[in-house]
């Protein structure tokens, strides 16, 4: 099709995509042309902004190595990863559910572990938290046999992969639900921590007036055949970032109460002083049980990145 005006653009695109045989691919990209179409001509995109929007979309994967995925947190700093997760899940987007954000830091060859046994691989400050967890289906019957793979921040805020201090594999590991649908683990309570902030998802951040904090929370994922694949995060119900979260990731359903328990002998005599414990039930669905690509396969080498902190201001 030759062009004479500026609406024949689209529709010359559309017309190319009828020839692809795949139908959901047509009916995606289809949608995906007349969106963007759209946009460029609501917002009457300059030249200029264009070429810098292409800058940005190339520099989010220019960023993302084997130890850090630019985009997944670009999807997650925009809304898209919750918005997606949610449709996906609960009935399709019907009622609550326990799943939640992958994120950008799950690894699959966490070390298998026992009920009762600490994640905690090497010398890691922080308070002590003992979790107990329990897996059921739709109609409330435990899931027995469930793989549980678990991965959370120290109490500094890094993930092991990011902190060439921290042992490999460090506050990760992987449990097998018993016939009563339940794990249980013990480790050091996680901290709120920034995202990183050195790469285009910073200045998408600084250009809104958005800090960059993420609540604590607790990774789970949840695999069993006969059911769909559930990634969850528990929120810890004392962080002041709960209604902030950069990744708009807290639901309702998913912040748990961390309880802080000063006075009472812990469940193992070893520990001294304070501690936490976190009780959480998650509901998965049927469904196929596949695994997605991990968004990080490695470990950063070399000094310990500095964590910058953004402040939210006021709106405009």
């Amino acid at each position: 099709m030759i062009i004479t005006r500026q609406q024949d653009v689209t529709e010359a695109v559309l017309g190319e995509l009828e020839r692809a045989p795949d139908e959901r691919f047509r009916e995606i990209m289809s949608a995906a042309v007349r969106h963007l179409h759209d946009f460029a001509r609501e917002v009457n995109l300059t030249e200029a902004e264009f070429h810098k929007a292409c800058t940005y979309i190339a520099k989010l994967g220019q960023m993302t190595t084997d130890s850090h995925n630019e985009v997944v947190l670009a999807a997650g700093s925009l809304g898209l990863s919750s918005l997606v997760c949610l449709l996906n899940n609960g009935d399709n987007g019907q009622t609550d559910t326990t799943a939640n954000l992958m994120g950008p830091f799950w690894r699959m060859e966490s070390p298998r572990a026992q009920n009762g046994e600490s994640i905690v691989r090497g010398p890691t400050p922080g308070e002590p938290i003992f979790v107990r967890a329990w897996v059921h289906d739709r109609e409330g019957r435990p899931v027995a046999g469930a793989e549980v793979d678990v991965w959370h921040t120290s109490a500094e805020g890094f993930y092991e992969n990011q902190d060439p201090g921290q042992a490999n594999m460090n506050l990760r590991g992987k449990f097998t639900t018993d016939e009563n649908g339940h794990i249980a683990f013990r480790s050091v309570k996680p901290a709120g921590y920034p995202i990183p902030i050195g790469g285009p998802v910073g200045e998408l951040l600084r250009a809104q007036g958005r800090h960059n904090m993420r609540p604590a929370h607790i990774h789970f994922m949840i695999y069993k055949p006969g059911y769909k694949t559930q990634f969850s995060q528990v929120y810890s119900s004392d962080d002041p970032n709960l209604d902030t979260d950069v990744q708009f990731g807290v639901t309702r359903a998913l912040v748990g109460e961390y309880v802080l328990h000063e006075n009472q002998p812990a469940p193992y005599g070893d520990i001294q002083g304070p501690w936490y414990s976190l009780d959480y039930h998650f509901t998965i669905e049927p469904g196929q049980a596949t695994l997605p690509k991990p968004p990080i396969t490695g470990k950063a080498e070399g000094p310990r990145p500095q964590l910058q902190i953004l402040k939210r201001t006021e709106p405009a």
